[in-house]
């Protein structure tokens, strides 16, 4: 796909995001791998109302080069791209259940998401949270690179998501159904839940291994 086309798809997507509640305000950050660089969302930059020519570029190793400035997040994109080569898409939300999942005191911080449905398994992984920074620190940045080679998915630590994917639409795709999934959590807490069991997460892994 062309720069001009994922610039193009980074504009529909925040819209997309923006538009159905999942990440308010200025909240919220997209990156997507060039070949000789990467596209970021600007700091301070709504989701909703992204103009693709002030998409944020930078060069392979993270100087800003054209467009507005990038998002101050982008110690914790560079962390994720680092740790997962094959990821060309890394998205992170504020959106409501994901968010607070990431502030409950009693989540396994190994285990947030146990496998409750097949999506969760097939789309996001096992999803550990990681302990709270600062926004923008460069703090984080270790912490995303001791999780992210063996997790697409991390939540933030009285934070938020953050998710890496093959391709935006993946990434997009998958930190919905992490989004979803949080929801169904929250909604049954203090009910007994069925997990599914551990041969078909197996299976499941095997079929639809993350990348």
């Amino acid at each position: 796909m062309t720069e001009a086309l994922l610039r193009a798809e980074m504009v529909r997507w925040g819209a997309s995001l923006f538009g159905r509640g999942l990440t308010p305000g200025s909240s919220g950050n997209i990156s997507v791998r060039l070949e000789d660089g990467y596209l970021v969302t600007p700091t301070n930059a709504c989701l909703g109302f992204l103009e693709a020519d002030r998409i944020s570029k930078l060069e392979a190793g993270g100087r800003h080069i054209s467009g507005d400035a990038p998002t101050k997040e982008l110690p914790l994109h560079l962390a994720f791209h680092a740790a997962r080569p094959s990821a060309r898409a890394v998205v992170h939300l504020h959106s409501t259940y994901a968010t607070l999942l990431s502030c409950l005191a009693d989540v396994d911080p190994d285990d947030a998401m146990p496998p409750i449905t097949p999506y969760v398994v097939m789309r996001v992984g096992r999803v550990p949270i990681v302990p709270y920074t600062m926004p923008g620190s460069a703090d984080v940045a270790p912490l995303i690179a001791s999780k992210a080679p063996q997790h697409a998915a991390i939540l933030l630590g009285n934070h938020g998501p953050v998710v890496a994917g093959a391709s935006l639409e993946a990434a997009i795709f998958a930190i919905e159904e992490l989004e979803e999934t949080a929801k169904l959590l929250i909604l049954s807490r203090g009910l007994p839940i069925q997990t599914l069991p551990a041969e078909a997460v197996a299976a499941l892994e095997q079929k639809f291994p993350l990348r």
